[in-house]
C-alpha cells in the first residue's frame, strides 16, 4: 500500500502544480512507522485514555481508515508500540552482561536501565503507566521479572562460591531488579544526580549489601512470622 499525506482541495492549476510538489507519498511500512512514532509520542503524553485516533491521524495528515488499516485501532496501535519497548529495554539490558565480575555485572545492568530512560524516555514513560490492555507480553512487571531471571544465574553461581543457598537467588534478583527499577522511575523526572553517580550508589547499595550478607539472617523485631 502507499498512501499520501493529504493536502487542499482546490483545483486550480497553480494550487495542482503545488499540492503535487508537496505531497509526499509513503510505502505502507513507511506509514506504519510514521504511525507507531506519532502514538509512541501521544502515549507517553496523554496516555491511552487521553489520545485518540483522531489525533493520531490527524498529526500524520491521514483519514482515520489510515489507521483502522494498518492497527485496527488505536489498542492495536498501543500494543505494538509497548510490546516494541519491552523488547528493546529487555534487550538493553540483557545485552548488558557481559563482564565477569559480578560487581560490574551489577554496573552493567544499572547503566542498561539508565540508558533506556535517557535515551528513551517516551518508552519508559508509557511503560511504568498501567496499561488499560492485555499485552502479548504481559505487563512491566513481567518484564522486570524477565530481567530478573537473566539475574538470577549470576546471584546463583556467586551464592554458591560463598557458601549460601542458591535456591533463594530468584528472591534476591527480584530484589535487586525491583530496587533498580524503581530507582529508575524516580529519576525519570528529577534527572539528579547524573546518571553514572545514581548508578554508582545502586550498586554500592546493592554490591555492599550482598557482600555483607548473612548465610541465616535474623529478625531482630517481636514478630517473627
Amino acid at each position: 500500500m502507499i498512501d499520501a499525506v493529504a493536502t487542499d482541495s482546490s483545483s486550480t492549476p497553480g494550487n495542482d502544480k503545488q499540492r503535487r510538489t508537496r505531497r509526499t507519498r509513503m510505502t505502507g511500512a513507511e506509514r506504519r512507522q510514521q504511525l507507531l512514532e506519532i502514538g509512541r509520542t501521544l502515549f507517553a503524553a496523554k496516555g491511552f485514555e487521553g489520545t485518540s485516533v483522531e489525533e493520531i491521524a490527524a498529526k500524520a495528515g491521514v483519514s482515520k481508515p489510515v489507521v483502522y488499516e494498518h492497527f485496527g485501532g488505536k489498542e492495536g496501535l498501543y500494543a505494538v508500540v509497548v510490546d516494541r519497548e519491552m523488547r528493546r529495554l529487555l534487550d538493553m539490558v540483557t545485552g548488558s552482561l557481559t563482564a565477569g565480575h559480578p560487581r560490574e555485572l551489577c554496573e552493567q545492568a544499572a547503566f542498561a536501565l539508565l540508558d533506556y530512560i535517557e535515551e528513551y524516555t517516551d518508552g519508559f514513560r508509557i511503560l511504568v503507566r498501567d496499561s488499560p490492555i492485555p499485552q502479548s507480553t504481559g505487563s512491566f512487571a513481567s518484564l522486570i521479572s524477565d530481567i530478573a531471571t537473566q539475574v538470577e544465574d549470576i546471584l546463583g553461581r556467586e551464592f554458591k562460591s560463598r557458601g549460601f543457598d542458591p535456591k533463594l537467588a530468584p528472591l534476591y534478583a527480584q530484589a535487586l531488579v525491583g530496587m533498580v527499577a524503581l530507582t529508575g522511575q524516580w529519576w525519570l523526572d528529577v534527572r539528579r544526580p547524573k546518571k553514572a553517580e545514581v548508578a554508582a550508589h545502586l550498586v554500592n547499595l546493592a554490591w555492599h549489601g550482598l557482600d555483607g550478607l548473612e548465610a541465616k539472617p535474623h529478625l531482630i523485631g517481636r514478630r517473627k512470622s
